[in-house]
């Protein structure tokens, strides 16, 4: 089962992050993790007419991080009496110091609530979506009106073979590491899993159309026998979780899986909103091992459709192109 040793919550001022801070606490406890609990300030002098080294400048930066320990620290103290519990105050881009700081010290996952941003019609704003994208470790995107324990997870899975052998290896992989942490996560919060796949029959349409005229009946065949081969690899999937996790743990937890016909962009959103999900799990798609080409449109058409949590994943191999130099 999927156990995180070095968790990294990322709060902010006032009551967000609240939910976030609270899930890392019980994520630590139950995972006997570490916890570092980090604010990030902005850089004062960035939009602001006046020299970037000079002494207006370093006082408006000092008292701005000085504010950001007090509200950090005074969040943070209560839950200290369960665990301990590192503070930073990281000054700068959000995204990118929040990479840093997993660059740094080799967190395994980052838990925060999505960005304010009350004026977009979706859950996750810009700096959202870069750590989606290039973070190296799992994100957590926690939605500040979340329950305090789920009740349906929704794992987000792709059990297609038409890929290259090295990248269908590294989505089997990703595959596995998807259901595994569901798993764990449903058996927390004594919640539902599901497990969803979306596929199509290639060619169907062509099929149909006026050139060649396929009998329906041969149609029929056709899509039926794709639908048992991704039904096949759903089952076997679901079988190599079973034997990693345990047979007590899957019989438990009896998995509903979801083989549904049609765009993964639109039928994984559409699924996750009519059983409530509270939190979904899946993958940001990449080709491994090059920096800057993350997120497939898939992926982030999904995304960008999600009304509720979303625990992300990176395929192995990923290669974040942030660095620790600027």
């Amino acid at each position: 089962m999927k156990r995180f040793n070095d968790i990294l919550c990322v709060v902010e001022t006032g009551e967000a992050g609240k939910q976030a801070l609270e899930r890392a606490v019980a994520l630590a406890e139950n995972n006997q993790a570490r916890l570092m609990v980090v604010e990030v300030a902005e850089d004062v002098t960035a939009g602001v007419e006046m020299p970037e080294e000079g002494p207006i400048a370093a006082d408006l930066q000092g008292a701005m991080v000085s504010a950001h320990v007090q509200d950090l620290e005074a969040r943070v103290n209560p839950y200290r009496t369960r665990i301990e519990i590192k503070t930073k105050v990281l000054t700068g881009t959000p995204f990118l110091e929040i990479i840093r700081e997993v660059l740094r010290d080799g967190h395994d996952l980052v838990i925060k609530v999505p960005e304010t941003q009350d004026w977009l019609d979706r859950l996750f704003g810009s700096d959202d979506m870069h750590l989606l994208r290039k973070c190296p470790c799992p994100v957590w995107l926690i939605k500040p009106q979340a329950p305090k324990s789920y009740r349906r997870i929704l794992a987000a899975v792709d059990v297609g073979d038409a890929y290259p052998p090295a990248e269908l290896e590294s989505r089997r992989t990703m595959n596995r590491q998807i259901i595994e942490m569901a798993s764990s996560q449903a058996l927390s919060d004594f919640a539902e899993l599901h497990v969803v796949h979306a596929w199509e029959a290639a060619g169907e349409g062509t099929m149909r159309g006026t050139f060649m005229k396929t009998p329906e009946k041969e149609i029929v065949a056709y899509v039926e026998q794709i639908r048992g081969q991704h039904e096949a690899s759903m089952d076997m999937l679901i079988h190599e979780v079973t034997s990693h996790l345990g047979e007590g743990a899957m019989d438990y937890l009896k998995p509903q899986s979801h083989l549904v016909k049609g765009w993964a962009r639109k039928e994984i959103p559409a699924l996750a909103q009519r059983i409530e999900a509270d939190l979904v799990v899946m993958g940001t798609v990449a080709r491994t091992g090059i920096p800057g080409f993350i997120m497939g449109n898939t992926a982030e058409t999904i995304l960008n459709q999600l009304d509720c949590s979303v625990l992300a994943i990176k395929p192995p191999g990923f290669v974040t192109p942030v660095t620790l130099e600027d």
